[in-house]
């Protein structure tokens, strides 16, 4: 685990009930890069990947009515899951500790988001966030969250991400 639940509190600023990340397993940076030594420049991540980690507990209030007696994880949630993973990436652009670093991040779009199976209660989710371009502070994403090695759904992600 490259990061625990503190270090994502301290990172992203989003909070419960509406925080669904729980750890960043890995930042993969594109090949042509793992003879560099870091920090990268933003440009240069295209390719790269956060690979981050979230269980759906079944204490989630957004469970609770979505739906009674068989609660479904909605895919705007899981678009969101998506969006937050996707932030994780720029920690590579950056020699910052942690608690110093501050980001104004804005989803822009969603594009093709396909939710092909119920997630529910109990599930162990990996999130995938793969740099697909990038233009000034404009990302885009192509995200997807997995089951037990199935893909539960998927989307394109335009986000903005900014240091402040």
């Amino acid at each position: 685990m490259l990061l625990n639940k503190d270090d994502v509190l301290t990172f992203l600023p989003h909070r419960d009930p509406f925080l669904f990340i729980d750890s960043v397993e890995e930042l993969i940076v594109p090949q042509e890069l793992t003879e560099q030594t870091p920090p990268y420049k933003m440009n240069q991540m295209v390719g790269g990947k956060s690979v981050c980690h979230f269980k759906v507990r079944k204490e989630l209030t957004v469970l609770e009515g979505h739906f009674p007696g068989n609660p479904i994880l909605p895919g705007v949630v899981q678009v969101e899951m998506m969006a937050q993973a996707s932030s994780f990436l720029v920690l590579k652009v950056t020699d910052e500790p942690l608690e110093k670093i501050k980001l104004e991040v804005a989803l822009m779009g969603v594009d093709r988001a396909k939710f092909r199976k119920p997630i529910v209660p109990e599930m162990d989710l990996v999130i995938n966030a793969t740099l697909v371009k990038i233009r000034g502070p404009v990302m885009a994403y192509d995200c997807e969250i997995i089951h037990q090695g199935e893909v539960m759904s998927e989307c394109h992600v335009l986000a903005s991400l900014k240091f402040v």
